[in-house]
């Protein structure tokens, strides 16, 4: 059996949808609550659904557990309050690790981009080790990701033990189906689609750096299948461990994604610049793009989607139907 923590959850629920069409028993650690959740899973509902509060128990009697994706936190890069964050993200982390380590189960986790901080250049999106005492993350949520990062990084400069297999993904910015409950979360992409097929334009924040331009503020968009792919492949590559950034290694502009938008639901380009809201302030990255180098030579080669493909898709293939889940 597999486990997905967050596995309800945008990219957790893909996950499984890609293990369960492998024909493989997943349980998923999660809280459906009352956001329809439940809809991302009802294609491919899990083999047990466990509540977070029950997790010690169901692994102190588990046996025969293949490996562990551990896609859930709290993700919001608003989020304020420093101790649940530090619980969700840093101990139950740790928790997990150890679990795999003494059981010599694959642990792979979602770390994020959002670890980069302010970095504005493509040579400071290094996943290198090394690079990590040289980040500085700007809100609470990409902080934390840090944090574990470098616990695991550390434990391994001291000989300590580790898991037969484990991956740390950092994920760029994500979108496609699923994503509905993520509230002010939700990718650009389901939002720019929203505002123009209400027959407004796509609005973008202005920038808020003199030498950058409105719109030309720019991140690594990434196709939420291609990272389904990479942790798959990942999983069917045992030999391979590491810190890996997930993303295409292409910055592209919200104006890009806009058009692309506009494009793909068939309306007329439009775009209106408004101003950036002041919980953003100080916190907003205007530029990521991964350095796929060391995932490339780990031996992934496969081809990422393009943003135009990725968004067409998305809009044709589920935002505009009836039924828009994977």
């Amino acid at each position: 059996m597999m486990i997905v923590t967050g596995g309800a959850g945008f990219i957790g629920s893909c996950l499984v949808a890609a293990l369960k069409a492998r024909g493989e028993a997943v349980a998923v650690v999660d809280r459906l609550r009352d956001q329809g959740k439940w809809r991302n899973l009802a294609k491919h509902p899990p083999d047990l659904l466990i509540d977070p509060d029950a997790l010690d128990t169901f692994l102190a009697n588990s046996t025969d557990i293949r490996a562990v994706f551990h896609m859930g936190a709290i993700s919001s890069t608003t989020a304020r309050d420093g101790d649940l964050v530090w619980r969700t993200n840093v101990d139950l982390s740790e928790t997990l690790l150890d679990w795999c380590t003494a059981r010599d189960v694959p642990f792979f986790y979602a770390s994020s981009a959002a670890t980069y901080g302010a970095a504005d250049r493509p040579e400071q999106f290094s996943d290198s080790p090394a690079s990590l005492a040289t980040l500085k993350p700007l809100n609470l949520y990409g902080w934390s990701k840090h944090v574990f990062d470098q616990h695991l990084t550390a434990r391994l400069k001291t000989g300590g033990m580790m898991p037969r297999q484990w991956a740390g993904l950092k994920f760029f910015n994500v979108y496609g189906p699923n994503e509905y409950h993520k509230g002010s979360m939700i990718s650009v992409v389901k939002v720019k689609y929203d505002e123009v097929k209400r027959g407004e334009p796509a609005r973008l924040f202005r920038s808020d750096r003199p030498d950058l331009a409105d719109g030309a503020q720019a991140r690594d968009f990434i196709w939420v299948g291609d990272l389904v792919d990479i942790m798959l492949w990942l999983f069917d590559h045992p030999k391979v461990s590491g810190l890996f950034n997930c993303g295409t290694g292409t910055a592209r502009s919200y104006v890009d994604l806009a058009n692309a938008v506009c494009d793909a639901a068939g309306m007329s380009r439009r775009i209106e610049f408004i101003d950036m809201p002041d919980a953003l302030q100080g916190q907003y990255q205007s530029y990521t793009c991964a350095d796929m180098t060391r995932l490339r030579e780990a031996g992934y080669d496969r081809p990422f989607t393009s943003l135009e493909e990725g968004v067409t898709r998305y809009v044709r293939e589920y935002l505009a139907t009836s039924d828009p889940y994977l």
